[in-house]
């Protein structure tokens, strides 16, 4: 590797632009606005020292307080990221030679072909198979932890239909090479549009895309109608590892393809499986006998490759001989291809990759040198691992043995018994004890001395389906609050272990990546307590008169005004705003909330952690109602009824608080109290029209009823309590 280093050109593979001008807005703003907040806190705390002819409402007050204590918590926490913003150029045409590249392995896992279906994750294989890299360098790993049959089925198809696809693309320098993207959209053919030989060609490759499908769906069919008598399951199954090497000589002249390895780990229901990172290590240990290479490509099982030089662009960082021997991974965004215009979800997370800092691995290179243990206490009892893994320039032989089934060994590397009595998953590869194990994993390496880059080049390098539907939205919110509140509540507490192991800054990003569900209960209480108190015509705000009154208005309209500012800047509109404050709301008190309950009960140790996958099905009456910018509240009652209590109660709250101001006359101490609640209505204002709404995506009426139930007990339960 360093040879290659030393012999690429003088010019730079990669530049950093720092945005001086968004640094000194940033931080003036937190100057600001820190201010204002200290100001809050001396008015909250003086309240408890100041004398009143009447008994002060301590409990509402001391809610409230705490509740601003967590707002301003997470906001700390969230500037590190806006200290120092930073964007990054790479030139991969700088690059050495192809013969000079290093290996790549690719890995792709997949869990369960009816919620992830097979086409799509072929899909996702044939666009990294078909990425401008020497495909003799490229090999691809897919892990099926569901061992079935019919995603190992659609491997063989692929590698079929793979030795047409991939000349296809070379040829004629297609750059979507995710087969379904590129035939749903002509934006590629615009180069040879007049090109009889190219149109024939495309008709050709298009009618043997057709069939590939045809052959896909028709074996899932037959698997469907036979059954299976073996009791084998997504649950309970031995290792398989096969080598993809169909013979398709008499259908095309011989084409050099990347190496296709099929994988599924051994699983039994009395072994504990860690669900995504314990697929993810044993592809590691698998590729370390089989390929060996010393970077890895990860990619989700709907997240294909958009352009063809995207490894090329990462190693625009691996290569550079100034980041390279600390740096552990590159880190591009995610982004999507199946967004509407308005994105009423917020699906692609304008806010986490356009302006926080998010720590998804994509490319990883780990360091296995300078261990205390033995190489068997950490690694295992695999001679041939431990082999791989002390000599750099080890390349194993058995990818070119011709072998379809690989050895014993290597089939053992994938039992659930190996990693017993080892170091995996604890300081070795992926991490357990999340579901969030890239967050995890990413955190551990930068406490480990390893460098980080995070990577947004103009076009997106990667483009995967988002979810389009409320229910599979806070389905996957639910289990990413409870993953991340699992780290931050443990011995790895980014605010404890962090600061002792690498920067500040970068500890508190992680910290607020990983306690940003808490904000659940700030936003519970401003959504009842400040209304209840507006109705009984107690203040928990200072008067208009009051010179604290604008300190309140400043910080309220700052952080609203900071965020408009950041989605305007970044390529939103006033309307995405609004949207990104509705979803903020949302998730906060529903999927946030029972994210930070899920993961309370496993810290008690009275639930067991769990994944459930997100459902990838195109659902065409879900899509429809999405791309019309309609919400569709086809949810669980236990996320519907929370989100439509809490409008019912304060639309209740506002026009009752109206009444009441109108009749006493004091708009002076409860202005701030009614601007709350008209807030939180004017912004949900969706949840409002699906209360009246006549179509299949709207509210039910037992919602509407159980929702009405739950606002009477908050009015006449916590009522007495509060007040």
């Amino acid at each position: 590797m360093n040879s290659n280093m030393e012999e690429t050109t003088t010019l730079p593979l990669n530049i950093s632009d720092v945005n001086k001008p968004m640094i000194f807005t940033n931080r003036l703003h937190m100057l600001l606005h820190s201010i204002a907040l200290c100001f809050l806190f001396y008015y909250r705390l003086c309240y408890f020292f100041q004398s009143r002819a009447t008994p002060p409402l301590l409990l509402p007050w001391i809610l409230v307080f705490l509740s601003e204590i967590i707002l301003s918590f997470i906001w700390i926490l969230g500037q590190a990221y806006r200290w120092n913003p930073i964007s990054r150029t790479v030139f991969p045409q700088r690059l050495p030679e192809d013969q000079k590249l290093p290996h790549i392995d690719v890995f792709i896992c997949t869990a369960d072909p009816t919620k992830e279906p097979t086409i799509d994750v072929m899909n996702i294989l044939l666009s990294a198979m078909a990425l401008d890299y020497p495909p003799d360098k490229l090999h691809l790993y897919v892990s099926d932890d569901g061992g079935s049959a019919v995603t190992l089925n659609g491997m063989r198809v692929a590698w079929k239909f793979a030795r047409w696809w991939i000349p296809f693309c070379t040829r004629y320098r297609i750059r979507c090479r995710c087969p379904k993207a590129y035939f749903s959209s002509q934006e590629s053919d615009d180069d040879f549009g007049g090109d009889m030989e190219f149109v024939a060609h495309r008709k050709m490759i298009k009618e043997k895309y057709e069939v590939f499908k045809e052959d896909m769906l028709r074996f899932r069919e037959d698997e469907v109608h036979s059954g299976d008598a073996t009791g084998i399951t997504s649950q309970n199954h031995a290792s398989i590892i096969e080598v993809i090497q169909e013979d398709s000589r008499d259908e095309i002249e011989p084409v050099n393809l990347p190496s296709l390895v099929y994988v599924s780990r051994e699983k039994k229901p009395s072994h504990p499986h860690h669900f995504k990172a314990g697929a993810l290590n044993a592809l590691y240990r698998i590729s370390a006998v089989m390929s060996n290479s010393p970077y890895i490509l990860v990619l989700d099982c709907d997240m294909f490759c958009s352009e063809p030089d995207s490894v090329r662009q990462a190693l625009c960082f691996h290569l550079d001989p100034k980041l390279s021997p600390s740096l552990a991974y590159v880190q591009f965004p995610q982004k999507f291809h199946n967004i509407s215009k308005n994105d009423i979800y917020d699906s692609q997370h304008r806010s986490a990759y356009k302006v926080l800092w998010q720590d998804m691995s994509i490319i990883t290179a780990y360091s296995l040198l300078g261990t205390e243990l033995e190489p068997q206490q950490q690694f295992g009892a695999s001679n041939k691992l431990i082999k791989s893994l002390k000599q750099q320039n080890f390349t194993p032989d058995l990818m070119n043995d011709g072998k379809a089934l690989p050895d014993e060994e290597t089939l053992l590397l994938a039992s659930c018994n190996y990693e017993t009595n080892t170091k995996w998953g604890q300081e070795i590869g992926f991490l357990y004890g999340t579901v969030c194990e890239d967050v995890h994993t990413g955190f551990m390496l930068n406490c480990n001395g390893w460098n980080s880059v995070f990577c947004d080049p103009s076009k997106p390098q990667f483009l995967g389906n988002s979810t389009t539907n409320l229910n599979e939205l806070l389905i996957q919110g639910t289990r990413w609050g409870s993953g991340l509140l699992d780290i931050g509540s443990s011995r790895f507490c980014p605010l404890i272990y962090g600061p002792q192991r690498m920067s500040l800054l970068q500890s508190l990003c992680v910290a607020e990546l990983t306690y940003f569900p808490l904000y659940c209960l700030p936003l519970w209480c401003f959504a009842i307590v400040p209304q209840l108190c507006l109705l009984y015509g107690f203040s928990l705000c200072p008067k208009v008169s009051d010179p604290f009154f604008f300190i309140f208005l400043f910080i309220f309209l700052s952080s609203l005004t900071k965020h408009l500012v950041e989605v305007l800047t970044t390529g939103g509109t006033f309307r995405k705003w609004i949207i990104e404050q509705r979803i903020w709301m949302m998730k906060s008190v529903t999927c946030h909330f029972y994210g930070l309950l899920d993961a309370t009960l496993k810290k008690l140790g009275l639930r067991e952690g769990s994944f459930m996958p997100t459902n990838k099905v195109e659902d065409h009456e879900q899509t429809m109602l999405y791309q019309m910018d309609k919400y569709d509240f086809r949810t669980s009652k236990m996320f519907l009824v929370p989100m439509v209590a809490i409008i019912i109660f304060n639309m209740s709250c506002f026009f009752g608080g109206i009444y009441r101001v109108a009749s006493v006359g004091n708009w002076n101490s409860m202005f701030m109290q009614l601007l709350l609640p008209c807030y939180v209505i004017v912004v949900n204002y969706p949840i409002i029209e699906g209360l009246i709404r006549k179509d299949k995506g709207s509210i039910s009426t037992s919602v509407i009823i159980l929702s009405n139930f739950l606002v009477i007990i908050i009015h006449f339960i916590l009522s007495p309590l509060l007040i």
